[in-house]
């Protein structure tokens, strides 16, 4: 596979850095663009984007805090809560990156023309967004911050959106779960799995306290069977034979 940092231009003036990893394949792929956590494209997700790529899929990983602070920061930076703020704001800034980052990813020669985005922590709420009104074909949030201010946002959805907390997950309170506990008996694209025992975080291994390696396999799993649903039928066909 590839890896590389290339600059992505965006539709509102300058310029943002992308991780972007492409598979040793010349057939037509789907896509899955990353959107981080607020510590930015750092080593777990980079790590995330290798093991897609690794799996015959292209991955790329924005860096979404352009516009403020740029680049990845450790765990215990505390300029993190300057560069997410405000919140609502800032997401709905990053929606015009995340429709840049997918017209990049066009312009690989191997792409299908379908893409799924997967979103941690704070850039869960994209895994709704993304689907919704950003042109991707698929969302799955990993332990998504906020969440309930989004939950609306999911009426009008057809697409797959795979949604994944530990219940012990300080960012996702009971009523947060509860709410979206409820949404599969009405939305048969949309799955909400919460796990026992799990932490905020348990997809980062950069977080050892937090990181779950059974919830990250079964998310990873999860996203997977997202992204070969996304392939043409006769790509499909072509690896069944």
């Amino acid at each position: 596979m590839l890896k590389k940092d290339i600059r992505i231009q965006s539709s509102q003036g300058g310029e943002f850095d992308c991780y972007l990893v492409t598979p040793d394949t010349a057939a037509p792929v789907p896509a899955i663009v990353l959107a981080s956590a607020v510590h930015g494209v750092d080593k777990d997700i980079r790590a995330i984007a290798d093991e897609f790529a690794s799996r015959g899929y292209i991955a790329a990983a924005p860096d979404l805090f352009w516009r403020s602070i740029p680049g990845p920061l450790s765990r215990d930076d505390n300029r993190t809560k300057e560069r997410s703020q405000p919140r609502l704001d800032k997401i709905r800034t990053g929606e015009t990156d995340l429709v840049d980052t997918l017209a990049e990813v066009r312009k690989q020669p191997s792409f299908n023309r379908r893409a799924a985005v997967m979103g941690f922590c704070y850039g869960g709420p994209y895994a709704i967004l993304g689907p919704k009104r950003l042109g991707y074909d698929a969302g799955i949030s990993c332990h998504g911050t906020n969440m309930l201010d989004y939950i609306k946002e999911l009426e009008g959805v057809t697409q797959p959106v795979c949604i994944i907390w530990g219940d012990q997950d300080h960012q996702a309170p009971a009523p947060v779960l509860d709410a979206y506990r409820g949404v599969p008996s009405r939305m048969k694209n949309v799955e909400v799995h919460i796990f026992p025992g799990v932490l905020h975080g348990y997809m980062m291994r950069e977080s050892p306290k937090a990181f779950h390696q059974e919830t990250y396999d079964f998310s990873m799993a999860r996203a997977l069977s997202i992204l070969e649903g996304l392939r043409g039928e006769g790509e499909r066909m072509r690896k069944a034979g």
